[in-house]
Order: structure tokens, then C-alpha cells, then sequence
């Protein structure tokens, strides 16, 4: 059975907010105690005392992590963005492997960008607008789903990304906190390619300045 720092623990990183609030020390502590307790239905005093306990426990422990997140802030500043609108997102069935192919053979030979993940059932296609007559035609009954009216975000880090936890976490948390959904993610050694709703683009470029 969990004891109640675990629990505790538990429900902090459960809650983003909260963990603002820690890391800047802008919080009531006996208000957060019986606020824990009461949604983990354990009001007793000892355990609120306990809760309260492990909740400046747990507040020293992440005040330590932001040492770390200063790494991954250095790494965020040396990172240059770049955007492309008109992009689309088609998934399609996991069949005409050999039109995929050429598909890319195509974007490529006009100096065009394709990204191709392949799932356990499907591929996902990342390009231009320009080429979506191409893949419905190429690819037909087969399309699942196509997505339009969107924008690749792609961000790129200095080689240290690659030995930094917690760099693309960081970035990722920043949509979350500006409910900014996520249509496709991928990466490429140093490269972060984000794929958003075009619409968003100018909410996302405010919050990405390191």
C-alpha cells in the first residue's frame, strides 16, 4: 500500500499548476495539505501533517531541477525556428509501399520536404499542399484520413540537444500551458518538426522565444 508521501508525490505531478506555484514559493501550504487530503479522501490531522510534509519535500526537490532546466534553457536559446504554412498531414493504409516511394522520389527531385513515419498499421505523410491532388490520386481508397490548413514548426538545436533530458519535454509543456493541440511530432537528431494548426502559428512564435 502507498504511504502518503507517495501518494502525495503522486498527485503533485499530476497537477503542472500546483508545480508552478512550488517552484515560485506563491503557495499556502495548509490549504494545499487539506486540499490533497481531501480529494484523496484521507483527512485525518496526522495525515494532513504528512501531506504537508511531503509537499515541501517535493518542493525542494523540484526547486533543485530547475538548475537543470537552465541547461535546457541555454540549449532552447541556441535553437533557430523555422516555419512553413501549407503543409498537410495524410495517413493512409499500410499498402503501395512502392508509390510512397515515388511519391518521395517526386518531392524530392522539386526540392520539396516529405516526411514519411511508418506505424504498425499506416503511414503518415507530411508535405506541401501543392502535392495533395498527387496523393489522392496516387494513394485513393486508401487514405484514411487528410488533414490541411497546417504548419510545420521545425527547431532547430545545437548537438547537445542529443545529451540533455527533458529539452523536447520543456518545449512540449509550452503548447499544453497554451492549449495548443499537436497535430503530428517528429525528430531527426537535432530537429524538432512540430506539426500545428496554421491558425496557432502566431501564438506558438510568441512562446517560443528563448
Amino acid at each position: 500500500m502507498p504511504t502518503t508521501t507517495e501518494l502525495t508525490e503522486k498527485y503533485l505531478i499530476k497537477h503542472p499548476s500546483i508545480n508552478d506555484c512550488l517552484k515560485t514559493d506563491i503557495i499556502n501550504y495548509s490549504k494545499l495539505s487539506r486540499k490533497i487530503a481531501k480529494e484523496l479522501k484521507i483527512e485525518k490531522k496526522t495525515s494532513i501533517e504528512a501531506i504537508q510534509i511531503a509537499c515541501r519535500r517535493y518542493q525542494n526537490k523540484i526547486k533543485k531541477a530547475e538548475v537543470f532546466e537552465n541547461k535546457i534553457l541555454k540549449i532552447l536559446k541556441l535553437s533557430e525556428i523555422e516555419i512553413k504554412n501549407k503543409i498537410i498531414v495524410c495517413i493512409v493504409e499500410k499498402k503501395k509501399l512502392e508509390k510512397i516511394i515515388d511519391l518521395e522520389k517526386k518531392i524530392h527531385k522539386n526540392s520539396d520536404i516529405i516526411y514519411t513515419i511508418e506505424g504498425s498499421k499506416v503511414y503518415t505523410l507530411i508535405t506541401s499542399e501543392k502535392y495533395y491532388n498527387d496523393i489522392k490520386n496516387i494513394f485513393e481508397k486508401t487514405i484514411i484520413k487528410i488533414s490541411k490548413d497546417l504548419a510545420m514548426i521545425t527547431l532547430k538545436s545545437p548537438k547537445e540537444l542529443e545529451n540533455t533530458p527533458g529539452v523536447n519535454a520543456y518545449v512540449y509543456s509550452r503548447f499544453r500551458e497554451k492549449s495548443i493541440n499537436i497535430v503530428e511530432q517528429i525528430s531527426c537528431w537535432t530537429d524538432t518538426i512540430i506539426v500545428i494548426s496554421d491558425k496557432d502559428i502566431a501564438i506558438v512564435m510568441d512562446f517560443l522565444k528563448f
